[in-house]
Order: C-alpha cells, then structure tokens, then sequence
C-alpha cells in the first residue's frame, strides 16, 4: 500500500467521523483499484454524511463495476433524491444517464 493510503488510512483510523477524510481515503483506494475496500468506505461516508449525490455516483459506480447491478441501482435512486433536494439538476441528468447506460443488466 502507497505511503499515502496509509497516511489517509490513519487520519480516518483517528477521526473515524471525518466525512471528508473518508471521502478522500475510498477515492484514494478507488484509485489504487482497491474497489472492494474503497466501496466500503464509501458506504460509511454516505452512512455519515448527507451527500449531495456526487458520493453517491461515485458509490453507483463502484458497484456497477463490482457487478453488484440491483446494488448499484439503488445507490443511483439515493443519489437522484439528494441531488434533487440540494437542487442539483445537471447531477440528477447525470444518474439518469448511468440508469440508461446500465439498463441491460
């Protein structure tokens, strides 16, 4: 594991309540191509944090590509709700999109 991963793994480890921390250390895993681990992660961020939906299509996105499609799909209708209720229309255009994409699983 990267110097930085271990790094964001220890700030998370000591403010496991640090929403953006979190959010920092799955994209950091998702990069790594740590999916499993980095969907986790995601999953707590959202647990602890109302996103706006942009965690949410990263989220969706995650599970799509673990094939976790009926998974994957409900993370998009949370995120469609949350980026509707922050007001988020081209986000909203956005989840559409991936349920389109998506619509032969």
């Amino acid at each position: 594991m990267t110097d930085r991963l271990e790094t964001m793994r220890a700030m998370v480890a000591r403010a496991p309540d640090n929403v953006l921390a979190r959010f920092g250390f799955a994209n950091e895993l998702l990069k790594a191509g740590r999916h499993v681990e980095g969907a986790g992660e995601l999953a707590e961020y959202l647990a602890r944090h109302d996103d706006e939906g942009a965690g949410w299509l990263r989220y969706a996105e995650t599970l799509h590509l673990l094939g976790r499609a009926d998974d994957a799909r409900d993370a998009v209708a949370k995120g469609m709700s949350a980026a509707s209720r922050h007001g988020h229309a081209a986000l909203t255009a956005e989840f559409e999109a991936r349920l389109e994409d998506w619509s032969g699983l």
